[in-house]
């Protein structure tokens, strides 16, 4: 059991970036986000067991981190209490303008629907067209018209 929670707080810890992306592309508050990430890193702990590694693990995290934010954005109240501990990570020292400039975009991204940023958080993340497709369901060419078309919104979003 311990050689199972070492390979999942180390596969946590890598990818722990992009869950905290996706918290703060679904959450507005601090407190939403970080309750929303207790809910999928749960949801990731309680499916680990049966990854079977048909996908790589970056496919597999992002389905559930995915479909966790979209299912717990539907609900009205969230009642999260865990009394299993998780480790802390340190948020990366940023500059104001670089932050301001986060925070104009984040706001933008909010006003997406939920399959426009879903994949926009995984264009941001740099995954190929492909693996995009593989994550999301939908068809490689697909996802390349659907993030122009979402470019597009983000850039007349932000004038």
């Amino acid at each position: 059991m311990e050689s199972i929670e070492k390979d999942f707080l180390a596969t946590l810890s890598r990818y722990n970036a992009m869950i905290h992306k996706l918290c703060r592309l679904y959450r507005d508050s601090h407190e939403d986000c970080e309750d929303l990430f207790q809910e999928i890193v749960f949801q990731l702990w309680k499916s680990y067991p049966k990854f079977r590694g048909d996908a790589k693990i970056s496919t597999w995290m992002y389905r559930i981190a995915l479909n966790t934010a979209i299912a717990s954005f539907r609900k009205k109240t969230t009642n999260i209490n865990y009394s299993s501990e998780l480790p802390d990570f340190a948020e990366e020292q940023k500059s104001d303008e670089i932050e301001l400039r986060q925070e104009r975009l984040f706001a933008v991204l909010k006003l997406l629907d939920d399959s426009e940023k879903a994949l926009i958080a995984l264009y941001f993340e740099e995954l190929s067209y492909q693996q995009i497709a593989e994550i999301t369901g939908i068809n490689e060419n697909y996802v390349g018209v659907k993030l122009n078309r979402v470019k597009a919104k983000i850039k007349t979003l932000m004038k």
